[in-house]
Protein backbone atom coordinates (compact mmCIF):
# COMPACT_ATOMS: atom_id res chain seq x y z
CA UNK A 1 0.00 0.00 0.00
CA UNK A 2 1.05 3.67 -1.01
CA UNK A 3 0.65 6.60 1.93
CA UNK A 4 -1.99 7.95 -0.57
CA UNK A 5 -3.40 4.85 -1.14
CA UNK A 6 -7.40 5.13 -0.66
CA UNK A 7 -7.76 2.62 2.19
CA UNK A 8 -11.89 1.99 3.45
CA UNK A 9 -12.48 1.29 7.34
CA UNK A 10 -15.33 -0.32 7.61
CA UNK A 11 -16.46 -0.10 11.25
CA UNK A 12 -13.94 2.81 11.94
CA UNK A 13 -15.51 3.73 15.16
CA UNK A 14 -15.37 0.64 17.16
CA UNK A 15 -13.06 -0.98 18.91
CA UNK A 16 -11.08 -2.75 16.33
CA UNK A 17 -11.84 -0.14 13.74
CA UNK A 18 -10.61 2.93 15.64
CA UNK A 19 -7.17 1.18 16.53
CA UNK A 20 -6.23 0.64 12.90
CA UNK A 21 -7.77 3.75 12.00
CA UNK A 22 -5.41 5.05 14.31
CA UNK A 23 -2.27 2.85 13.79
CA UNK A 24 -2.14 3.68 9.93
CA UNK A 25 -2.26 7.21 11.24
CA UNK A 26 0.09 6.81 12.74
CA UNK A 27 2.13 5.47 10.15
CA UNK A 28 1.42 7.48 7.48
CA UNK A 29 -1.23 6.52 5.65
CA UNK A 30 -3.25 10.16 4.41
CA UNK A 31 -6.58 8.77 2.20
CA UNK A 32 -8.45 7.17 4.71
CA UNK A 33 -12.28 6.75 4.34
CA UNK A 34 -14.73 5.87 7.09
CA UNK A 35 -18.40 6.35 7.72
CA UNK A 36 -20.47 5.86 10.55
CA UNK A 37 -23.20 3.61 10.86
CA UNK A 38 -25.46 6.82 10.73
CA UNK A 39 -23.98 7.38 7.57
CA UNK A 40 -23.93 4.14 5.63
CA UNK A 41 -25.73 0.95 6.96
CA UNK A 42 -23.15 -1.95 5.20
CA UNK A 43 -26.56 -4.20 6.07
CA UNK A 44 -27.83 -1.89 2.85
CA UNK A 45 -27.03 -3.09 -0.55
CA UNK A 46 -28.39 -0.24 -2.28
CA UNK A 47 -26.48 2.31 0.21
CA UNK A 48 -23.19 -0.43 0.52
CA UNK A 49 -22.95 0.12 -3.53
CA UNK A 50 -23.77 3.39 -3.90
CA UNK A 51 -20.94 4.11 -1.06
CA UNK A 52 -18.53 2.12 -3.31
CA UNK A 53 -19.45 3.59 -6.55
CA UNK A 54 -18.55 6.67 -5.18
CA UNK A 55 -15.61 6.39 -3.37
CA UNK A 56 -13.48 3.60 -5.01
CA UNK A 57 -11.69 2.75 -2.42
CA UNK A 58 -8.13 0.71 -3.72
CA UNK A 59 -8.17 -1.51 0.09
CA UNK A 60 -10.78 -2.55 1.90
CA UNK A 61 -10.32 -3.38 5.86
CA UNK A 62 -13.92 -5.12 7.10
CA UNK A 63 -13.49 -4.59 10.68
CA UNK A 64 -17.60 -4.28 11.11
CA UNK A 65 -19.75 -6.79 12.89
CA UNK A 66 -22.33 -6.51 15.39
CA UNK A 67 -20.68 -8.10 18.40
CA UNK A 68 -21.75 -8.57 21.79
CA UNK A 69 -20.83 -11.11 25.06
CA UNK A 70 -22.13 -13.94 25.92
CA UNK A 71 -25.48 -13.14 27.58
CA UNK A 72 -26.14 -11.22 24.09
CA UNK A 73 -24.33 -14.02 21.70
CA UNK A 74 -27.17 -16.43 23.53
CA UNK A 75 -30.62 -14.07 23.31
CA UNK A 76 -30.41 -12.50 20.27
CA UNK A 77 -29.17 -15.53 17.73
CA UNK A 78 -31.00 -14.58 14.63
CA UNK A 79 -29.49 -10.48 15.08
CA UNK A 80 -26.13 -12.00 15.12
CA UNK A 81 -26.07 -14.40 12.14
CA UNK A 82 -28.56 -12.37 9.95
CA UNK A 83 -26.51 -8.81 10.24
CA UNK A 84 -23.24 -10.24 10.37
CA UNK A 85 -24.04 -12.07 7.01
CA UNK A 86 -25.46 -9.54 5.23
CA UNK A 87 -22.28 -6.83 6.19
CA UNK A 88 -19.98 -9.84 4.73
CA UNK A 89 -22.20 -10.41 1.89
CA UNK A 90 -22.63 -6.77 0.87
CA UNK A 91 -18.66 -5.10 1.68
CA UNK A 92 -16.95 -8.56 0.33
CA UNK A 93 -19.04 -8.46 -2.78
CA UNK A 94 -18.44 -4.64 -4.01
CA UNK A 95 -15.23 -5.01 -3.17
CA UNK A 96 -15.05 -7.85 -5.65
CA UNK A 97 -16.95 -5.67 -8.21
CA UNK A 98 -14.72 -2.84 -7.63
CA UNK A 99 -11.68 -5.01 -8.07
CA UNK A 100 -10.15 -3.74 -4.38
CA UNK A 101 -6.29 -4.59 -4.67
CA UNK A 102 -6.53 -6.15 -0.70
CA UNK A 103 -9.04 -7.05 1.62
CA UNK A 104 -8.36 -8.06 5.06
CA UNK A 105 -11.59 -9.69 6.86
CA UNK A 106 -11.58 -9.38 11.10
CA UNK A 107 -13.32 -12.35 12.67
CA UNK A 108 -12.78 -14.28 15.64
CA UNK A 109 -11.28 -17.21 17.44
CA UNK A 110 -15.19 -18.13 18.03
CA UNK A 111 -15.35 -19.95 15.08
CA UNK A 112 -13.10 -23.03 16.66
CA UNK A 113 -14.86 -26.19 17.77
CA UNK A 114 -15.75 -25.82 21.50
CA UNK A 115 -13.15 -29.05 21.93
CA UNK A 116 -10.58 -28.05 19.59
CA UNK A 117 -7.23 -28.82 21.31
CA UNK A 118 -5.29 -25.98 23.05
CA UNK A 119 -3.96 -24.07 21.99
CA UNK A 120 -6.14 -23.81 18.60
CA UNK A 121 -4.47 -23.77 15.57
CA UNK A 122 -5.89 -22.57 11.97
CA UNK A 123 -6.03 -26.51 11.29
CA UNK A 124 -8.67 -26.58 13.78
CA UNK A 125 -11.10 -25.03 11.82
CA UNK A 126 -14.49 -26.98 11.32
CA UNK A 127 -12.92 -30.22 13.44
CA UNK A 128 -15.87 -30.12 15.64
CA UNK A 129 -18.92 -28.60 16.98
CA UNK A 130 -19.28 -24.76 18.31
CA UNK A 131 -19.85 -23.35 21.99
CA UNK A 132 -23.50 -23.61 21.74
CA UNK A 133 -23.94 -20.12 23.29
CA UNK A 134 -21.84 -17.89 20.36
CA UNK A 135 -22.81 -20.34 17.69
CA UNK A 136 -24.89 -18.07 15.02
CA UNK A 137 -21.83 -15.81 15.22
CA UNK A 138 -19.21 -18.03 14.79
CA UNK A 139 -20.91 -19.77 11.98
CA UNK A 140 -21.36 -15.81 10.18
CA UNK A 141 -17.42 -15.31 10.54
CA UNK A 142 -16.60 -18.68 9.06
CA UNK A 143 -18.52 -17.76 6.44
CA UNK A 144 -16.77 -14.56 5.90
CA UNK A 145 -13.69 -16.65 6.16
CA UNK A 146 -14.69 -19.16 3.52
CA UNK A 147 -16.05 -16.17 0.95
CA UNK A 148 -12.93 -14.55 1.15
CA UNK A 149 -10.97 -17.92 0.82
CA UNK A 150 -13.29 -18.72 -2.50
CA UNK A 151 -13.20 -15.56 -3.88
CA UNK A 152 -8.96 -16.09 -3.89
CA UNK A 153 -9.36 -19.48 -5.19
CA UNK A 154 -11.48 -18.81 -7.74
CA UNK A 155 -10.77 -15.26 -9.24
CA UNK A 156 -7.61 -14.37 -7.62
CA UNK A 157 -8.40 -12.25 -5.52
CA UNK A 158 -6.19 -10.91 -2.45
CA UNK A 159 -7.95 -11.14 0.92
CA UNK A 160 -6.87 -12.44 3.71
CA UNK A 161 -8.82 -13.44 7.28
CA UNK A 162 -7.69 -12.47 10.47
CA UNK A 163 -9.20 -14.18 13.76
CA UNK A 164 -8.15 -12.16 16.51
CA UNK A 165 -8.60 -13.73 20.21
CA UNK A 166 -10.40 -11.55 22.79
CA UNK A 167 -9.73 -8.13 22.38
CA UNK A 168 -10.17 -5.04 24.97
CA UNK A 169 -8.63 -1.52 24.58
CA UNK A 170 -9.78 2.07 23.50
CA UNK A 171 -13.49 2.89 22.74
CA UNK A 172 -14.48 -0.50 24.10
CA UNK A 173 -18.48 -1.45 25.12
CA UNK A 174 -18.91 -0.95 28.53
CA UNK A 175 -22.49 -2.22 28.02
CA UNK A 176 -23.77 -3.82 31.07
CA UNK A 177 -25.83 -6.75 29.22
CA UNK A 178 -24.08 -6.66 25.75
CA UNK A 179 -20.32 -5.95 26.54
CA UNK A 180 -17.54 -8.68 26.45
CA UNK A 181 -16.01 -9.93 29.85
CA UNK A 182 -13.25 -7.96 30.60
CA UNK A 183 -14.92 -4.09 29.73
CA UNK A 184 -18.37 -5.42 31.66
CA UNK A 185 -16.06 -6.35 34.38
CA UNK A 186 -14.11 -3.26 34.93
CA UNK A 187 -17.35 -1.14 34.85
CA UNK A 188 -18.26 -3.37 37.40
CA UNK A 189 -16.09 -3.14 39.63
CA UNK A 190 -16.02 0.78 39.14
CA UNK A 191 -19.50 0.98 40.24
CA UNK A 192 -19.12 -0.93 43.20
CA UNK A 193 -15.87 0.84 43.94
CA UNK A 194 -17.87 4.39 44.02
CA UNK A 195 -20.92 2.21 45.89
CA UNK A 196 -18.74 1.15 49.02
CA UNK A 197 -16.76 5.05 49.47
CA UNK A 198 -20.36 6.24 48.54
CA UNK A 199 -18.67 8.04 45.33
CA UNK A 200 -22.36 9.07 43.78
CA UNK A 201 -20.74 11.75 42.26
CA UNK A 202 -18.36 9.14 40.02
CA UNK A 203 -21.62 7.22 39.69
CA UNK A 204 -23.94 9.42 38.33
CA UNK A 205 -21.19 10.28 36.16
CA UNK A 206 -20.86 6.93 34.89
CA UNK A 207 -24.75 6.66 34.35
CA UNK A 208 -25.07 9.51 32.79
CA UNK A 209 -22.35 8.73 30.27
CA UNK A 210 -23.61 5.20 29.48
CA UNK A 211 -27.09 4.53 31.20
CA UNK A 212 -28.16 1.41 32.15
CA UNK A 213 -31.09 0.11 30.57
CA UNK A 214 -32.98 3.95 30.61
CA UNK A 215 -31.00 4.56 34.33
CA UNK A 216 -28.95 7.38 34.09
CA UNK A 217 -27.27 9.63 36.77
CA UNK A 218 -30.29 11.58 36.84
CA UNK A 219 -32.62 8.63 38.29
CA UNK A 220 -32.98 8.79 42.50
CA UNK A 221 -30.16 6.88 44.03
CA UNK A 222 -32.82 4.47 44.95
CA UNK A 223 -34.26 3.69 41.47
CA UNK A 224 -29.83 4.15 40.33
CA UNK A 225 -29.12 0.83 43.47
CA UNK A 226 -32.16 -0.86 42.13
CA UNK A 227 -30.67 -0.99 38.44
CA UNK A 228 -26.99 -2.07 39.62
CA UNK A 229 -28.64 -4.77 41.74
CA UNK A 230 -30.03 -6.82 38.53
CA UNK A 231 -26.41 -6.75 37.07
CA UNK A 232 -24.93 -8.06 40.30
CA UNK A 233 -23.39 -4.79 41.43
CA UNK A 234 -24.54 -3.81 45.51
CA UNK A 235 -22.57 -2.21 48.09
CA UNK A 236 -19.50 -4.26 49.24
CA UNK A 237 -20.09 -7.25 46.64
CA UNK A 238 -20.26 -8.27 43.04
CA UNK A 239 -21.38 -11.24 41.50
CA UNK A 240 -20.32 -12.64 37.97
CA UNK A 241 -21.03 -14.95 35.96
CA UNK A 242 -20.13 -18.68 35.88
CA UNK A 243 -17.07 -20.30 37.62
CA UNK A 244 -14.46 -18.19 37.06
CA UNK A 245 -12.54 -20.92 36.26
CA UNK A 246 -12.25 -20.45 32.25
CA UNK A 247 -9.36 -19.74 31.27
CA UNK A 248 -9.64 -16.42 28.24
CA UNK A 249 -6.86 -14.82 26.24
CA UNK A 250 -6.97 -11.25 26.11
CA UNK A 251 -5.11 -8.89 23.16
CA UNK A 252 -4.77 -5.38 23.42
CA UNK A 253 -6.86 -3.79 20.79
CA UNK A 254 -3.58 -1.13 19.47
CA UNK A 255 -1.78 -4.60 19.32
CA UNK A 256 -4.26 -6.27 17.15
CA UNK A 257 -4.56 -3.18 15.25
CA UNK A 258 -0.39 -3.11 14.68
CA UNK A 259 -0.88 -7.22 13.40
CA UNK A 260 -3.41 -6.38 11.19
CA UNK A 261 -1.45 -3.40 9.13
CA UNK A 262 1.39 -5.50 9.49
CA UNK A 263 -0.61 -8.32 7.56
CA UNK A 264 -2.01 -5.39 5.13
CA UNK A 265 1.21 -4.24 4.33
CA UNK A 266 3.82 -7.22 3.77
CA UNK A 267 1.25 -10.26 3.91
CA UNK A 268 -0.28 -11.48 0.95
CA UNK A 269 -2.98 -14.67 0.28
CA UNK A 270 0.07 -15.98 -1.85
CA UNK A 271 2.05 -16.47 1.21
CA UNK A 272 -0.31 -18.39 2.86
CA UNK A 273 -1.16 -21.53 0.24
CA UNK A 274 2.56 -21.96 -0.92
CA UNK A 275 2.97 -25.61 0.74
CA UNK A 276 -1.09 -26.43 0.62
CA UNK A 277 -2.81 -29.19 -2.05
CA UNK A 278 -5.88 -28.36 -0.32
CA UNK A 279 -6.11 -24.49 -0.50
CA UNK A 280 -7.98 -24.27 3.04
CA UNK A 281 -7.85 -22.64 6.26
CA UNK A 282 -5.33 -19.95 5.34
CA UNK A 283 -6.70 -17.50 8.21
CA UNK A 284 -4.08 -16.05 10.13
CA UNK A 285 -5.11 -16.12 14.09
CA UNK A 286 -3.86 -13.17 15.86
CA UNK A 287 -3.12 -13.05 19.80
CA UNK A 288 -1.04 -13.61 22.71
CA UNK A 289 -0.70 -17.26 23.08
CA UNK A 290 -0.89 -16.51 26.84
CA UNK A 291 -4.18 -17.01 29.21
CA UNK A 292 -5.76 -16.53 32.59
CA UNK A 293 -8.83 -17.73 34.19
CA UNK A 294 -11.24 -15.01 34.69
CA UNK A 295 -10.99 -15.64 38.75
CA UNK A 296 -7.24 -14.42 38.18
CA UNK A 297 -8.46 -11.56 35.80
CA UNK A 298 -11.27 -10.31 38.40
CA UNK A 299 -8.39 -10.21 40.76
CA UNK A 300 -6.45 -8.55 39.02
CA UNK A 301 -9.08 -6.08 37.85
CA UNK A 302 -9.81 -5.40 41.90
CA UNK A 303 -6.11 -4.77 42.68
CA UNK A 304 -5.72 -2.25 39.78
CA UNK A 305 -8.98 -0.30 40.96
CA UNK A 306 -8.18 -0.80 44.43
CA UNK A 307 -12.19 -2.21 45.10
CA UNK A 308 -12.14 -3.69 48.56
CA UNK A 309 -15.52 -5.56 48.65
CA UNK A 310 -16.15 -9.28 47.80
CA UNK A 311 -16.37 -10.47 44.07
CA UNK A 312 -18.51 -13.92 43.93
CA UNK A 313 -19.48 -16.35 41.24
CA UNK A 314 -22.76 -17.44 40.25
CA UNK A 315 -22.13 -21.33 39.05
CA UNK A 316 -25.76 -21.39 37.95
CA UNK A 317 -24.60 -19.04 35.13
CA UNK A 318 -22.58 -20.70 32.04
CA UNK A 319 -19.23 -20.64 31.98
CA UNK A 320 -18.97 -21.06 27.86
CA UNK A 321 -16.01 -22.61 26.84
CA UNK A 322 -13.62 -23.65 29.25
CA UNK A 323 -10.58 -23.07 27.37
CA UNK A 324 -10.03 -20.78 24.52
CA UNK A 325 -5.94 -20.41 23.96
CA UNK A 326 -4.74 -19.37 20.24
CA UNK A 327 -1.88 -20.86 18.56
CA UNK A 328 0.10 -17.93 17.24
CA UNK A 329 2.87 -19.50 16.01
CA UNK A 330 1.57 -19.15 11.76
CA UNK A 331 1.54 -15.38 13.08
CA UNK A 332 4.85 -15.03 15.12
CA UNK A 333 6.56 -17.32 11.82
CA UNK A 334 5.15 -14.06 9.90
CA UNK A 335 7.05 -11.61 11.76
CA UNK A 336 4.80 -10.34 14.39
CA UNK A 337 4.97 -10.31 18.01
CA UNK A 338 2.88 -9.28 20.68
CA UNK A 339 3.93 -6.24 23.00
CA UNK A 340 1.06 -5.53 25.43
CA UNK A 341 0.77 -8.01 28.61
CA UNK A 342 -2.19 -8.18 30.46
CA UNK A 343 -1.30 -6.42 33.26
CA UNK A 344 0.01 -3.46 31.58
CA UNK A 345 -3.38 -4.06 29.51
CA UNK A 346 -5.71 -3.97 32.06
CA UNK A 347 -4.22 -0.91 34.16
CA UNK A 348 -4.20 1.04 30.49
CA UNK A 349 -7.95 0.13 29.80
CA UNK A 350 -8.75 1.38 33.36
CA UNK A 351 -7.09 4.57 33.00
CA UNK A 352 -8.83 5.06 29.64
CA UNK A 353 -11.60 4.53 31.16
CA UNK A 354 -11.37 7.40 34.04
CA UNK A 355 -10.65 9.54 31.38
Amino acid sequence: MDKNSKIYVAGHHGLAGSAIWRNLELKGYTNLVGKSHIELDLQDIVAVKAFFDKEKPEYVILAAAHVGGIIANNTYRADFIYRNLQIQNNVIGESFRHKVKKLLFLGSTCIYPREAPQPMSEEALLTGPLEYTNEPYAIAKIAGLKMCESFNIQYGTNYIAVMPTNLYGPNDNFDLEKSHVLPAMIRKIHLAKALINGDWNSIRKDLNRRPVEGVSGSNSQQEIEAELQKYGITKGRIDLWGSGKPLREFLWSEDMADASVYIMEKIDFSDLVASKTEIRNCHINIGTGKEISIRDLAALIKKTTGYTGEIAFDISKPDGTMRKLTDVSKLNALGWRHTIDIDEGVKKMYDWYLR
